[in-house]
């Protein structure tokens, strides 16, 4: 694997899913789907939406599990958690908490989804960590290494510090599997 870069194997911005600040849950989740559907180089669907600014800087990410939190978290119970926190409640009371609320009633109801629709993707969205950013020239032994030790789904490939690209472990993961295939790789007994 030592003469793939991160570049090899990256998808570039340009082919990703973005949606600009301000955009709502269901206008982002529209486009993740058109490019799911549009997608074709590889047989891994898109999981995730790039959030950019007004400059077209990538701010975000949001992935399926965000939309899925957007979707559970109800406005009261975040303003009850908020309250509490001031009481220095332990993080297992807390969790407690959110557990009695979630027992209180179903989230798909057709409010709550209307009203999760309707925020805004930064509202949510994952902000990168430094862990999530490889530089393009990078091997890809340093993008496994990152991958594994933060147990990321994807990191951020950078260009002369600017984000150009979206680095994908299931991307990954075909390449470590090709090579495999390639030198017909086995066990050795003994």
């Amino acid at each position: 694997m030592e003469h793939y870069s991160v570049k090899d194997l990256m998808v570039p911005i340009s082919e990703y899913a973005t949606v600009p600040m301000g955009t709502t849950l269901l206008d982002a989740i529209n486009v993740l789907e058109h490019a799911q559907e549009a997608y074709t180089i590889s047989k891994y669907q898109h999981r995730a939406i790039l959030v950019l600014d007004e400059n077209r800087n990538v701010v975000g990410k949001i992935g399926q599990l965000r939309v899925l939190k957007a979707i559970e978290t109800r406005p009261d119970l975040d303003s009850e958690l908020e309250e509490l926190k001031s009481f220095n409640f332990s993080p297992e009371y807390m969790a407690h908490i959110q557990e009695l609320h979630r027992l209180r009633g179903p989230i798909m109801r057709k409010e709550d989804l209307k009203n999760a629709a309707a925020k805004k993707v930064e509202e949510f969205m994952q902000k990168p960590t430094p862990g999530e950013f490889v530089s393009e020239d990078a091997s890809i032994d340093t993008a496994i290494h990152q991958l594994v030790a933060g147990t990321h789904l994807s990191l951020l490939v950078t260009r002369n510090g600017q984000i150009v690209g979206i680095l994908r472990i299931a991307d990954v993961f075909a390449a470590v599997y090709h090579e495999m295939k390639k030198h017909d790789i086995a066990p050795q007994n003994g």
